[in-house]
């Protein structure tokens, strides 16, 4: 079991001193690059980075539906609206699994909304951006789930099992995303100019901010060294951002646009694509509430959590009537067999 599974997951105390053999069972799991399962010990440091992770990562899910999502009412045509219905419905489904895995860690859910709506929890800087036009959604496929596939993949490798196995189904459904969003700009540049022009604009805007998605430098990255040591994560953010930009910019070329870094070429040394150095500065800004659409994400957030109070009311109320129900059967098979 989780070392103290009755804490806040925002508690920043240091855990009182561990068994020393149940911590060096724990670190021999890791060197051996085992996994770690609920009901294994675990030092409480483990416990609340993957807590704070996965936390972030379901809200990121969930918040992340609106940029695409206010799209399916004014999609182009019914087979778009059609697309954007599913992958909006997995974006949700991927918050779910999400916070079930945080919830095997001791986390309740309703308290992980509530940081959330507070603002005490972060989710993706990326989903602070404006979508004006539809090609948004093809670069939000195209950019931000082939970003999240680079970030993902490693993670059905994370030494806490539930997590990893989460990442799995995850992961495929993010790589359909990610065609999908390719195949919808592909169709644009096949179009007219203005399509063109569209995506292209669509691209200049969403570059930058979707190599920040990764997170700061790795010298500014307060937690990444110790996840990694952990293995809950396999590389590093600036490893990831490598990948990211070396697997995008053939995908550009084929595409026909330009990707808006002038010192992006390749380095034949390294074997590696050098990029420019994105803003982190207004990374930092957009993670601490100043981005173009913080205050509108948030908003819709705190009402539909408002406005589904009663769909949960009821659900729990149903629940607590089956459990009645099931149990209310057990005692009548009981009676039916001691008679």
């Amino acid at each position: 079991m989780p070392s103290s599974a009755s804490s806040s997951p925002g508690d920043t105390a240091a855990a009182p001193p561990q068994e020393p053999a149940l911590q060096a069972h724990f670190d021999r799991t890791i060197a051996r690059d085992q996994r770690v399962e609920p009901r294994d010990w675990m030092p409480e440091g483990y416990r609340r980075t993957l807590i704070r992770q996965i936390a972030q990562h379901a809200h990121s899910e969930i918040i992340g539906m609106q940029p695409e999502g206010a799209w399916i009412t004014r999609a182009p045509s019914l087979r778009r609206k059609a697309i954007l219905f599913a992958k909006v419905q997995d974006e949700a489904g991927h918050g779910l699994y999400l916070y079930s895995a945080a919830e095997t860690l001791g986390a309740d859910r309703d308290d992980l909304t509530d940081r959330l709506i507070e603002g005490r929890q972060k989710y993706s800087s990326i989903f602070n951006y404006p979508t004006p036009t539809f090609a948004d959604v093809g670069v939000i496929g195209w950019f931000v789930d082939g970003a999240a596939i680079c970030n993902q993949v490693p993670l059905c490798r994370s030494s806490y099992g539930p997590y990893a196995r989460a990442m799995v189904r995850v992961c495929k459904e993010e790589s359909f995303h990610q065609r999908q969003g390719y195949e919808l700009l592909r169709t644009m540049m096949a179009g007219t100019q203005a399509q063109r022009d569209m995506v292209q604009d669509a691209v200049d805007r969403w570059w930058w901010p979707s190599l920040m998605m990764f997170g700061p430098p790795d010298d500014d990255s307060p937690n990444s060294a110790q996840s990694m040591a952990w293995r809950i994560k396999r590389h590093s953010n600036d490893e990831l951002r490598q990948k990211f930009v070396d697997m995008t910019v053939p995908q550009a070329e084929k595409l026909g646009v330009t990707l808006p870094d002038p010192e992006l070429k390749w380095n034949e040394e390294r074997g590696h694509h050098d990029f420019g150095t994105p803003d982190f500065s207004e990374l930092m800004r957009v993670i601490k509430g100043d981005g173009p659409c913080n205050a509108e994400r948030m908003a819709r957030r705190r009402t539909a959590h408002e406005e589904g109070a009663w769909v949960r009311e009821a659900a729990a109320a149903h629940a607590a009537k089956q459990a009645r129900r099931t149990a209310e059967r057990a005692r009548g098979e009981e009676k039916e067999h001691a008679a």
